[in-house]
C-alpha cells in the first residue's frame, strides 16, 4: 500500500470527484439525441411502453401483487402510497450511514454516504474511499440522524477492515469495503440490516420515480422521497432529474419498492455555470454486481465467502411476489439426476441419508418408479404422502465453485411423482403463503451443471408455505456465517433442510402448515473433524389463525438429537459431532437449558 500524507488526500479526492463530474458531463452530451427522443416518448406514453420489453419484465417482478395501484404509480396515473411505505422506507434508512474521512492523526478531511449490502460489507463510492489506507483511517457512523421530536439520536461508529476486503473501481466509481462487527459503543452491525441488491437490470424504468436516502454534506440523515425521475439510461449509469443536494455520493437510490437501483455518485455539472447541475447521475446496481461476480474468481477463498453475502443477499428480499407461472419438464430432464452425494465432503467423512422412523416409512411418497428418494442436480428429497411436503432435503454445497445464474422464472410438478401428493398453486396463489425454498436458490447453483440446478430449486417438492412475514434473514445466513467462520475442507458443506409435522399444525385449504422449520449444516474443520450444528426456527405466532396475525420469530440453536426427536428421523453418527452433544432430551419439547438462541450470526456455537 502506497503512504498517502495528510495533504495528499483532500487534494486526491478533489481531482477524484472533478474527474466524475467531467466524465458525466461527456456522457451526458453523447447521449442529447437518444434523451431528447425518449423525452419525446414519455411526454405521451407510460414507462412500461418506452422501456425495454426485457426491462418492464423484471420490473413487474418486484411489484407486489397486494398493492393494487403500485403499475399506476410506475406509469404516472397515480401517487397513492400505502402507510406501509413509510415503515418500508425507514427499516431501509437503518442501513445507510455518514462516513467520516479522517487521516491518520484522527483530523476529519470531509464526509460521504455509504449503505450496508451485505451482514458486514458497505457500498459507497471510489471517490470517497479510494484505497485501503483512505478506509483504514476512517469511520461509518450509523443514527445519525434525529427523532420524531428533532432530537439527534447516539450515533454509532465502525471501523473498516479493508484488510478483510476491499474491491474498487474508478470507472463505476463504487468501493466495497468491509466493516468490523461491533462499535466501541457496544453496538453490533447486524442492528442496522442491510440492503439486498438484485444483480437482474430493470429495477426501474424510463419516466419511474425514485428516492434517495442520503448525508448531504456530512449532514443528518435526510430522505429525498419520489421527486426525481430518471430520464435516462446507459450501459453502466442512469440520469435522474436535479435538485439533490451536493455532498450527496455514495447514496443508495431507491425504485417504490425500496429495492436500491443505482449508487448515487455526482453531478452534471452545467457547462454554462459551474456552481449549478444538469441532472445527476448513478451508477447501475446491476453493472456493480457484474463486475464484482467477474472479479470474484481472482479473490482469496475467505474473501470470495464474504463477497458471496452480497448475492445470497439479494435472495433474502426476492420472494415470490410475481404472479405464479407453471412449466413443464419431461422425464428426460430428471435421467442424469444424481442427487445427493453422501462422500461429497471426502471419502473418510461419509454423510448417508437420515432414516425415518417405521411408521414414517410408511408415508413416504413413492415415485412411478418405485423408489423413495427424488434425485435433483446436487441434492434430494424425501417426501411425505399425508402431509405432500417434504420430510427433508439434503444439498451439497461447493462455496468455491457457486455461480450466478437468475432466478427461474416458472414453478413446476414433478413427473416422477403423482400429484396428490405435492402442493401446487392451489395452496399459494392469493393468499399471503409463500412459496418457501427448502434448498435454498443458490446452494446447489455450481459448477457446470449450475443453470440445471437453479431450475430444479423451482419444483413444487422443494417448498414448504411460508409467512410473508416470516423473517429469514438469520435462518439463510447461517451457513454463510458458518462458511466464512470455519476453515472448512475445500470449501464444502452439506445442508439438511426440513418442516417439524405436529399434529396439532394449522388446517389450511386442506394442508397442515408446518410451525417450524429445522437445518443441520455439516462440514470438515482444520484439525480433521466434523462440525455438526443444527438449528430450530418458529413461524408459530404468524400462524395462529387463518388471517395470519403478525407476529414475532425465534431462531434457535440446538441439539442434533432435539431435531431426531421432533421429526422422527435418525442422523447417525452425526449427532456425536454436535457441539451440544452432551447433553441429552427426553421429550419432545425443546427445554430451554438446551437451546441457544441466535439473534445475530455470531450467536452461533460451532
Amino acid at each position: 500500500m502506497s503512504h498517502l500524507s495528510n495533504h495528499d488526500l483532500p487534494r486526491l479526492k478533489k481531482n477524484l470527484a472533478g474527474r466524475q463530474e467531467h466524465n458525466s458531463l461527456k456522457r451526458y452530451i453523447e447521449r442529447t439525441r437518444e434523451r431528447e427522443y425518449i423525452a419525446a416518448k414519455l411526454s405521451t406514453h407510460s414507462p412500461i411502453e418506452v422501456d425495454t420489453s426485457y426491462r418492464v419484465a423484471v420490473r413487474k417482478t418486484l411489484i407486489n401483487p397486494r398493492d393494487g395501484l403500485s403499475m399506476k404509480r410506475i406509469i404516472g396515473e397515480s401517487d397513492l402510497l400505502p402507510v406501509s411505505y413509510m415503515q418500508a422506507g425507514m427499516k431501509a434508512s437503518k442501513s445507510v450511514c455518514r462516513i467520516e474521512i479522517r487521516d491518520s492523526v484522527g483530523r476529519v478531511l470531509g464526509h460521504g454516504t455509504g449503505f450496508l449490502i451485505a451482514p458486514c460489507l458497505l457500498l459507497t463510492n471510489h471517490h470517497i474511499l479510494e484505497c485501503e489506507e483512505a478506509a483504514q483511517f476512517s469511520l461509518a457512523q450509523f443514527s445519525y440522524e434525529v427523532d420524531l421530536n428533532l432530537m439527534p439520536l447516539q450515533i454509532k461508529s465502525f471501523r473498516f477492515v479493508p484488510e478483510h476486503l476491499f474491491i474498487t473501481d474508478a470507472k463505476l466509481d463504487f468501493t466495497v469495503v468491509a466493516l468490523e462487527n461491533d462499535s466501541a459503543e457496544g453496538t453490533t452491525l447486524s442492528e442496522f440490516g442491510f440492503l439486498p441488491l438484485y444483480p437482474e437490470s430493470g429495477k426501474a424504468l424510463l419516466g419511474e420515480s425514485i428516492s434517495i436516502i442520503q448525508h448531504p454534506s456530512g449532514a443528518p440523515k435526510v430522505v429525498a422521497v419520489r421527486e426525481k425521475k430518471i430520464i435516462d439510461v446507459y450501459d453502466d449509469f442512469i440520469n435522474y432529474t436535479s435538485g439533490i443536494l451536493p455532498g450527496a455520493s455514495g447514496s443508495p437510490v431507491f425504485n417504490d419498492e425500496w429495492v436500491t437501483i443505482a449508487l448515487h455518485h455526482t453531478g452534471v455539472p452545467d457547462p454554462d455555470d459551474s456552481s449549478k447541475y444538469i441532472v445527476n447521475e448513478g451508477v447501475r446496481i446491476s453493472s456493480i454486481m457484474k463486475y464484482l461476480n467477474r472479479l470474484k474468481p481472482t479473490l482469496l477463498e475467505e474473501q470470495q465467502v464474504l463477497l458471496d453475502s452480497i448475492f445470497a443477499g439479494s435472495e433474502l428480499a426476492n420472494y415470490d411476489r410475481n404472479p405464479m407461472v407453471i412449466g413443464n419438464l419431461d422425464m428426460e430432464w430428471y435421467e442424469r439426476s444424481a442427487g445427493y452425494d453422501a462422500i461429497f465432503l471426502g471419502e473418510n467423512y461419509a454423510v448417508p441419508l437420515p432414516t425415518l422412523r417405521p411408521d414414517l416409512r410408511r408415508d413416504v411418497a413413492k415415485l412411478t418408479n418405485g423408489k423413495t428418494v427424488l434425485d435433483y442436480t446436487h441434492f434430494s428429497i424425501v417426501m411425505s404422502k399425508s402431509r405432500r411436503l417434504a420430510y427433508y432435503t439434503a444439498v451439497n454445497i461447493d462455496g468455491g465453485h457457486l455461480v450466478s445464474v437468475p432466478r427461474a422464472r416458472k414453478w413446476y410438478y414433478d413427473s416422477r411423482l403423482n400429484r396428490k401428493y405435492q402442493c401446487g398453486p392451489e395452496l399459494y396463489n392469493n393468499n399471503d403463503i409463500d412459496r418457501g425454498h427448502l434448498v435454498r436458490r443458490r446452494d446447489p447453483v455450481w459448477g457446470s451443471l449450475a443453470k440445471k440446478a437453479n431450475e430444479d430449486t423451482f419444483h413444487f417438492t422443494n417448498c414448504s408455505p411460508q409467512h410473508k412475514n416470516f423473517n429469514q434473514m438469520i435462518w439463510l445466513d447461517l451457513e454463510n456465517y458458518i462458511l466464512s467462520n470455519t476453515e472448512t475442507y475445500n470449501l464444502k458443506v452439506t445442508v439438511f433442510t426440513g418442516p417439524v409435522f405436529r399434529e396439532d399444525d394449522v388446517l389450511y385449504r386442506g394442508v397442515k402448515i408446518p410451525a417450524e422449520f429445522w437445518k443441520i449444516a455439516i462440514m470438515v474443520k482444520r484439525d480433521g473433524n466434523l462440525s455438526v450444528t443444527a438449528y430450530l426456527q418458529t413461524q408459530k405466532n404468524l400462524i395462529r389463525d387463518l388471517d395470519f396475525a403478525f407476529g414475532s420469530y425465534k431462531t434457535y440453536q440446538v441439539a442434533v438429537s432435539n431435531i431426531e426427536i421432533l421429526t422422527g428421523l435418525d442422523f447417525g453418527d452425526l449427532r456425536n459431532y454436535d457441539p451440544f452433544r452432551t447433553i441429552t432430551a427426553v421429550t419432545g419439547d425443546i427445554e430451554p437449558a438446551i437451546v441457544n438462541v441466535i439473534n445475530i450470526p455470531s450467536d452461533i456455537r460451532i
